[in-house]
């Protein structure tokens, strides 16, 4: 951790919001800028729950919808959600799903290219003299702002864009503030890099925040690629305000952090999750991804700031204020892949402001959100180094003492599955050849010397925490709900041709180009699940405290494991479905999707301060996805659930 010279300065006179949302709306794709996803209504409870039934469902099949991971906002009696690979951004009546508007920006090679398309999480909103602004950012890496009345694009706002078809107003092209060469129609050329985004920006205090994401995991192909440099911009006209530089230039805190001049030519370190703000402080705070490429980084030595951190920019400004890297040197993939998460919570009968950043490696770790300092005491451990010709990792991660980790970390033969000797055996067989042990145990490379197909290293890169599970959080009481599954990653680093580094290198620097492979991947036996149980899980931690208060698995047992040969006469516990829950917190309730036992979707009701099941209610259509929310209109409280291209409405009684 690290703190700035100077504190941040409040901006404008401090919008205080109240915990969670007010009035009925759901204005951030987190319900409140703190990311609480919190709602204070009650009137579905316990005693009601089971009698919400369908109010109206919604098909975005016309819009080639299809993954399904945007919440939407209701704001002002209206829903705003995007749906689709071309990102439209709809509103619809709440109490109907009627569409009301649509809007498109034109392809354009941008777009085709981006592999975010069908990602899109939501939109941001923000009042302008009287007026409603609803901002997306787009595959293609424009910032339009549209009238939340007629959904036509804002007269005023940014600059005409050269290119035939596309709106002359309303729109920003952000390649332009980025600072590098780009044609406004094809993009950055692709030897250079790529740049696109999947959450929408966050307006804090008149100022739109632009995150982004870049060629993550199963797409990157060089060791060259652009920064995801964070932008701003006026939210009333447009203007560029400022760019913070995620990876360091000369002279700027953190360069000495990238080693052999990779600043260079390195890219990613991405804001890909979902961003939060205070507007009272006036920080808006940034979750990053590592630098190219995942899994090696021999090419880039040091701890390579500011790559899966936490950074707190003042709004008004772009400097930072504080900032925290949660792994260092990054080489496992551990991109932050949710908002954090902000409360006001008592410790030692004080109350303190807090972040709270879930992770990927199944820790949450606390810091003051005005000052960047560890709530309870983070340790820097060792860890093991790598083997891999090239590659120096960091001789020690950060681990926090407190709270306790929400799910594996590491793994033994005790992890594994036990509902029988014979069992536990075959899992301890297919094991074998892989290389296992603790938390950031590392990448390994083809033909080493250990003989070993892999490394297997857990929580792997999907987590943990991940981008479908985003946290809830009780705001009264302090209560944070995680979500989080059991799984590993294996991978083999495969060395290819040497050549001679890219742009501005030394003359005569080579590195070698790595190849990520997915070996076959480890199986549990007889197709049953290589861990204990439970598969995925929800964790609730008081956080004015940071003890655990009770852990549930999420969903039901799946019929292939209670119905399994193997199983049968067995005590089977409940086991979660191996999926995270799409969760939101109301005045009385924990409400999350999931499925049952059969596969069938769900929406489960769970009392905040015990984790008891006090109600289900099966839903028709896929599989419930990212975002599940709350909203008041014309006194009927809706749960929206966002499953495939369908978003379902339920209420109570008569609609």
């Amino acid at each position: 951790m690290d703190t700035a010279d100077s504190p941040a300065r409040a901006v404008g006179e401090g919008v205080r919001e109240g915990p969670g949302t007010s009035g009925g709306q759901w204005q951030y794709l987190g319900g409140d800028a703190a990311h609480t996803r919190f709602s204070p209504l009650d009137q579905i409870d316990a005693d009601n729950f089971e009698d919400l039934e369908e109010a109206w469902l919604w098909d975005g099949a016309s819009f080639n919808a299809a993954s399904g991971r945007s919440t939407p906002s209701y704001i002002n009696g209206r829903l705003y959600t995007v749906a689709g690979p071309r990102r439209y951004v709809l509103a619809l009546d709440p109490a109907t799903g009627e569409l009301l508007w649509s809007w498109v920006e034109p392809k354009t090679p941008r777009w085709e290219y981006s592999m975010r398309k069908d990602y899109g999480k939501g939109v941001a909103y923000a009042e302008v003299d009287g007026r409603g602004v609803i901002y997306i950012v787009s595959p293609a890496f424009f910032l339009t702002a549209l009238d939340a009345e007629t959904g036509q694009p804002l007269a005023g706002f940014g600059k005409a864009v050269p290119i035939d078809g596309f709106p002359q107003t309303g729109v920003v092209d952000l390649l332009a503030d980025l600072g590098h060469e780009y044609d406004p129609y094809e993009g950055i050329p692709l030897e250079r890099g790529y740049i696109t985004s999947s959450s929408p920006p966050i307006v804090i205090n008149g100022v739109v925040v632009v995150g982004n994401s870049a060629e993550q995991g199963y797409n990157q192909s060089r060791i060259e690629n652009v920064p995801g440099d964070i932008l701003a911009y006026d939210a009333r006209s447009g203007e560029f305000l400022w760019k913070f530089n995620v990876i360091p230039r000369p002279g700027e805190f953190g360069h000495d952090t990238w080693e052999n001049d990779a600043w260079k030519y390195t890219g990613d370190v991405s804001s890909w999750a979902p961003l939060a703000g205070d507007h009272e402080l006036g920080i808006v705070y940034i979750p990053t991804n590592g630098a190219t490429i995942d899994f090696y980084g021999g090419f880039h030595p040091g701890d390579n700031l500011f790559g899966t951190s936490l950074i707190a920019l003042d709004v008004s400004s772009g400097e930072r204020v504080w900032h925290f890297q949660m792994v260092h040197h990054d080489i496992w993939n551990y991109d932050t892949p949710t908002a954090p998460t902000l409360m006001d919570v008592t410790i030692d009968g004080k109350t303190v402001p807090i972040v709270v950043q879930t992770t990927k490696q199944s820790f949450a770790y606390t810091l003051n959100r005005k000052t960047g300092e560890p709530i309870w005491p983070i340790v820097e451990k060792p860890v093991p180094a790598s083997t891999i010709p090239g590659e120096k990792l960091a001789k020690t991660q950060p681990f926090p003492t407190r709270p306790a980790p929400y799910d594996i970390q590491g793994l033994t033969h005790d992890d594994l599955i036990e509902f029988t000797p014979e069992l536990r055996a075959a899992a301890i067989d297919n094991l074998k050849d892989y290389k296992i042990g603790p938390l950031f145990n590392p990448p390994l490379h083809r033909d080493n010397d250990e003989g070993y197909k892999a490394a297997f290293w857990c929580p792997g890169d999907s987590g943990g925490a991940n981008i479908d599970g985003p946290n809830a959080a009780d705001p009264e009481t302090g209560l944070l709900f995680v979500t989080s599954h059991t799984g590993c990653t294996s991978r083999i680093i495969a060395p290819g041709v040497e050549r001679d580094a890219l742009l501005d290198a030394p003359t005569g620097t080579t590195f070698a180009d790595y190849a990520v492979l997915r070996p076959d991947g480890v199986r549990g036996p007889d197709d049953l699940p290589l861990f204990k149980p439970p598969y995925s899980r929800i964790t609730a931690i008081d956080m004015n405290t940071g003890e655990h208060v009770w852990m549930v698995p999420v969903g039901e047992t799946p019929q292939n494991i209670l119905e399994h040969p193997k199983l049968q006469g067995l005590e089977i516990p409940d086991t979660g479905t191996g999926r995270l829950a799409s969760m939101t917190a109301t005045k009385t309730l924990l409400m999350y999707g999931s499925e049952l036992s059969d596969g069938t979707p769900a929406l489960f009701a769970v009392d905040k301060a015990t984790g008891e099941t006090v109600g289900v209610v099966e839903v028709g259509g896929n599989r419930i996805r990212y975002g599940t929310m709350t909203y008041m209109h014309d006194d009927t409280q809706y749960v929206i659930l966002q499953s495939g291209s369908t978003l379902t409405a339920l209420a109570l009684g008569e609609w």
